[in-house]
């Protein structure tokens, strides 16, 4: 299965796409979408639902995972990135990805084994899940890797048997 991770934002939406199967996930792609300061709102957002258009053409995901948002202190920063988040959301329902969603807490819990790890355990752990080199930069393409991995690991459980079974393939009439 193919996952879109996608950490929303505005300024800067980070992305990570894995190949995901049972315990073991393969990364294929991860950076970050850019949005230039100083032009109006709805031009950065027009941005961001072609290129995330783009991704979805590009890499065909069978499901996107996309971060919940958590409000601490700026509210402004936190509704400029629910606008950015909108446009994400219905990018992929239109071209009919199905969507996940995930707290913060819940992705720390699965990557790192801690609802409280903090940003570096996340990466550090995001790093040796898919076997990689070097800590995923910058940020915002780490969380995305570590959404899809979070929602690779629920996808995959064998909790979420209905999503997996298939009755007609094991009819023994």
């Amino acid at each position: 299965m193919v996952i879109l991770g996608i950490d929303p934002g505005v300024a800067t939406i980070g992305f990570g796409v894995i190949q995901a199967d049972r315990q073991k996930n393969a990364l294929l792609r991860y950076g970050v979408i850019t949005t230039p300061p100083g032009i109006p709102l709805s031009h950065r957002l027009l941005q961001i639902a072609n290129d995330m258009e783009e991704l979805i053409h590009t890499f065909h995901p069978d499901e996107m995972a996309v971060e919940e948002l958590f409000f601490t202190k700026n509210i402004t920063t936190g509704i400029s990135v629910a606008h950015g988040r909108g446009v994400i959301l219905l990018a992929a329902e239109r071209l009919g990805v199905p969507i996940f969603e995930y707290t913060p807490m819940q992705v720390k819990q699965a990557v790192a084994g801690y609802g409280g790890a903090d940003k570096r355990q996340v990466m550090l752990m995001t790093q040796r899940l898919l076997n990689m080199r070097e800590i995923p930069r910058p940020d915002d393409a780490a969380d995305a890797l570590a959404i899809a991995i979070c929602h690779a690991r629920s996808a995959t459980s064998l909790l979420n048997t209905e999503r997996i079974f298939d009755p007609g393939k094991y009819d023994t009439r």
